[in-house]
């Protein structure tokens, strides 16, 4: 899940690559939602071992309301801290 800013713009996608596909968020060749608003923080992710449980939890999530989802990355980035994509370490500046 992708932010604009701590309880901003929410972005929700899946990808086999989440390293190359941050950066084509970053880069501004992400979705047009997430390039107009300026989405390009990583503030939570889950992995999964294929990709039609990834898809399945994907649509889950977008059914959710936007405090559920909210409360989810507050869960552990309370602060929403931008994400590594590889290690899940908390980055310490700002993207983009």
């Amino acid at each position: 899940m992708l932010a604009s800013s701590k309880n901003g713009s929410l972005y929700l996608g899946v990808t086999s690559d989440l390293p190359s596909r941050m950066q084509d968020h970053l880069e501004g060749r992400g979705s047009k939602h997430a390039t107009k608003y300026q989405i390009r923080r990583l503030v939570w992710f889950e992995s999964f071992d294929d990709m039609p449980t990834a898809i399945q939890k994907e649509k889950s999530l977008k059914r959710y309301k936007r405090q559920w989802k909210i409360n989810l990355i507050e869960e552990n980035n309370p602060q929403w801290l931008p994400l590594d994509p590889t290690t899940g370490e908390f980055v310490p500046f700002e993207f983009g």
